[in-house]
């Protein structure tokens, strides 16, 4: 089996509004968001044609979200994949269609996000084989991590993930720090109720 790597999108399938996404938009929970989204972490081998299975959770909610394939992109910021279905392309577009038509901006978000999309086949077992580039781009080699985020998923070397997973603990614990003294009790008290005694 061979991976096809073919356009990314579909301009009209998936344009959206400059106000974001269906969701924001106050229509139906599209398939990728809540509790119907990508969730957990799984480990699998890549086996000897380069084929990884993808986890049947996460192959089912790409069923549910109408896309027969896999969206495969780099990470703007992690050594890892972005992966998914519609969902993933929706929020994208949701992204682009705040900048400008034509602006150097969305001209470069575009490259980034779209241009190095790939649209991997699915095999019938719910195998995809990941091109040697991406592959490089993710320092994966025999064995990889899939991450749920949601509306998407990303694929990681396993090491690696570990490492980012322990960092991503550690800042959420000085997040948590961050929001507990933003609730401590403001300087002045809130005002009397009418009618309530000194």
């Amino acid at each position: 089996m061979v991976s096809q790597i073919i356009p990314c999108w579909d301009r009209d399938a998936f344009r959206l509004s400059p106000q974001g996404s269906a969701a924001r938009q106050g229509k139906p929970a599209q398939v990728g968001f809540g509790v119907d989204g990508f969730v957990s972490n799984y480990t699998s081998r890549i086996d000897a044609k380069g084929r990884v299975s993808i986890p049947a959770p996460f192959r089912a909610v790409l069923t549910r979200d109408g896309h027969d394939g896999l969206y495969v992109q780099r990470s703007l910021d992690e050594k890892a994949l972005d992966c998914g279905g519609n969902a993933l392309l929706r929020e994208i577009h949701a992204l682009l269609d705040q900048l400008p038509p034509f602006s150097e901006e969305r001209d470069f978000f575009s490259s980034a996000l779209l241009g190095h999309c790939e649209n991997l086949k699915i095999d019938t077992e719910g195998r995809v084989i990941l091109s040697e580039s991406a592959k490089a781009q993710a320092g994966i080699t025999s064995e990889v991590t899939f991450v749920g985020h949601g509306f998407k998923f990303q694929i990681w070397d396993p090491g690696r993930f570990q490492v980012h997973l322990a960092e991503a603990r550690s800042r959420l614990h000085d997040f948590r720090k961050q929001l507990g003294a933003r609730r401590v009790a403001p300087d002045t008290p809130p005002p009397r109720q009418h009618g309530a005694r000194e």
